[in-house]
């Protein structure tokens, strides 16, 4: 089964930055779709990012201009890289991986998440 870890979340000032990374458990021949989701206390799982493999990137509306998201194909690695942080990008931040093929199958995961707060 693939296991995602996150790293990188933490405390922030408002307009400060963070970047989050994603590292898969293990080597996969290729991983479809790389993408990070947030929720909120009280509120649903959002979409944030997604990048393919061939690195065709997606942002929702409210991070476009402000968060990158980027991927190390070679080392099966997700980044989300955080500027001009808001308070209302406070959340759990998730990794997730769409169709990560090895020899054997694909598979869909989720990472654990790792908190990101941004303070006014």
């Amino acid at each position: 089964q693939v296991q995602l870890v996150e790293s990188g979340g933490g405390l922030v000032q408002a307009g400060g930055s963070l970047r989050l990374s994603c590292a898969a458990s293990e080597t996969f021949l290729n991983i479809s779709i790389m993408a990070w989701y947030r929720q909120a206390p009280g509120k649903q799982r959002e979409l944030v990012a997604t990048i393919t493999s061939t690195g065709t990137k997606n942002y929702a509306d409210s991070v476009r201009g402000r968060f990158t998201i980027s991927r190390d194909n070679a080392k099966n690695m997700a980044y989300l890289q955080m500027n001009s942080l808001e308070p209302e990008d406070t959340a759990v931040y998730y990794c997730n991986v769409k169709g990560a093929c090895n020899w054997v199958s694909c598979n869909d995961a989720w990472g654990q998440g790792t908190q990101v707060t941004v303070s006014s």
